[in-house]
């Protein structure tokens, strides 16, 4: 499978040491299978770190999974959300796997999150308002085993700032 990470650099050989924050999945090194979310991260991070440059670095995704520890997210956010409050939290339930799967929420995820995280909306509330894009995904390699094992780099392309 073609994988994508957006940046504003060539990532020939990608690392966990360089992620430089937890998100939905905790600290790592993170790819999409949608090209087209691979640009709004690429041109979303140029533009945050003042560069000229918005970069699609483009893998092939080995199916050889074996000796990994995966967990993967579907449709149901019921645990997805928790996951998500306790990676935000500095937790450390994501070390347990060497890559983690699953759907992209929306722009507002980041608000419903923190309102379900204070206390202000119950699970019940905080699950309606999250909205899913259909098609979008990320995948997390929380260990270098999993990128050495299963990343191979293919190319890379500079995308335009529309």
């Amino acid at each position: 499978m073609i994988v994508y990470h957006g940046s504003d650099i060539v990532v020939e050989n990608p690392d966990v040491l360089h992620s430089y924050r937890p998100l939905d999945f905790g600290k790592g090194f993170y790819v999409t299978s949608v090209r087209e979310q691979a640009e709004r991260w690429a041109r979303r991070k140029a533009s945050l770190l003042g560069s000229e440059k918005a970069i699609i670095n483009v893998y092939h995704l080995a199916e050889n999974t074996e000796g990994l520890l995966i967990k993967t997210f579907d449709e149901d956010l019921v645990e997805w959300i928790d996951f998500v409050c306790d990676c935000r939290d500095i937790g450390e339930k994501y070390l347990r796997y060497d890559l983690i799967s699953g759907k992209v929420a929306n722009d507002r995820v980041f608000r419903v999150v923190d309102m379900y995280h204070t206390g202000i909306w119950d699970k019940d509330r905080a699950l309606k308002e999250i909205k899913v894009y259909p098609s979008y995904d990320q995948i997390a390699f929380i260990t270098q085993k999993a990128i050495n094992q299963l990343l191979s780099f293919i190319s890379y392309e500079e995308v335009s700032f529309e």
